[in-house]
């Protein structure tokens, strides 16, 4: 099991902040840093600092940092259009030297878009979009000659693919979400890593078997399967007690919805989702400030999974 770094940047962090957890998690061995894509706090509170941007934090720290992954869950297709949106994967792809991978989804907080004057189509167009958008993504890395895409919301005429991404054939395309229908055929169909967000473990086994179904009537092996998972790990009940009231949670409900409770409850825990299938667990930090917490998992839970 791999366990990822995975950041909300909107609930309030500056990019020194995320570049400081960032190196933590890289100097602490594990495998990726991962940070939503929103452009507006969720919930009661300060919203100061503001948001960052996914991908110019992302081409950030892939100069400042050299062995870690980096990448989003998941980058809203309702932010960038396709074309753009592959040039900046793929050149921050080569200025990490082919550390990114490339988590997309439909989008879905509309009051983001209504804040920043972002259009928010109804559901099943941002679905028809969507698939569009992965068709001309992948498309655009992996053409060897002038591309073209005549659909029904995007048309591109005789681009030149480039630039191309680092990694060959293109990097990793993560596919999250619990949908029952539309998202098990778009990830067989695109994706190399399919993620459940927040759900239980019965609930993201049920999603997983989902996925394993559309993988084998679409005649391929299946995808690579994880989960992401809220974190709130201390060595005694105090330790848990002071980091979910951090985070402005309860610990009864954080043992219930995340991953929560000693290092040995956690470490049962993720073994749950092991059984399961899943190869990657996100573990969902939101104190930035407590490295500490960073250190612990680091040294208590990560060599046990």
């Amino acid at each position: 099991m791999k366990l990822r770094i995975f950041t909300e940047p909107q609930q309030g962090a500056t990019y020194e902040d995320l570049l400081r957890v960032a190196q933590t998690a890289e100097r602490l061995g594990f495998d990726a840093f991962f940070r939503s894509d929103h452009y507006l706090r969720m919930g009661d509170g300060d919203p100061g600092p503001g948001p960052t941007d996914a991908w110019i934090t992302l081409a950030g720290l892939a100069r400042e940092t050299s062995r870690i992954r980096l990448g989003t869950l998941v980058t809203a297709g309702t932010f960038r259009l396709p074309g753009p949106l592959a040039i900046s994967v793929a050149q921050v792809d080569q200025m990490s030297g082919g550390r990114v991978e490339l988590g997309l989804g439909t989008g879905w907080f509309e009051e983001e878009h209504t804040a920043y004057g972002i259009p928010f189509p109804p559901l099943g167009e941002r679905f028809e979009r969507f698939e569009e958008q992965l068709e001309i993504v992948t498309g655009l890395w992996a053409a060897a000659k002038p591309f073209s895409f005549d659909g029904a919301h995007y048309r591109l005429v005789d681009s030149p693919g480039l630039p191309k991404p680092a990694q060959r054939p293109r990097p990793p395309l993560i596919i999250g979400g619990g949908g029952a229908k539309r998202t098990p055929r778009l990830v067989a169909r695109f994706a190399d890593e399919y993620n459940v967000p927040f759900l239980l473990p019965e609930d993201t086994a049920a999603a997983f078997d989902r996925v394993r179904a559309a993988c084998e009537a679409a005649g391929r092996e299946t995808v690579l399967l994880s989960a992401a998972q809220i974190a709130c790990v201390g060595r005694d009940e105090a330790e848990i007690a002071r980091r979910a009231a951090a985070i402005g949670r309860e610990v009864g409900e954080l043992r219930v919805n995340g991953l929560a409770g000693t290092p040995q409850e956690v470490i049962d825990k993720i073994g749950r989702f092991a059984e399961m299938g899943a190869e990657r667990l996100y573990l969902q930090i939101l104190d930035l400030d407590d490295l500490e917490h960073l250190e612990l998992i680091a040294t208590e839970v990560l060599p046990h999974v």
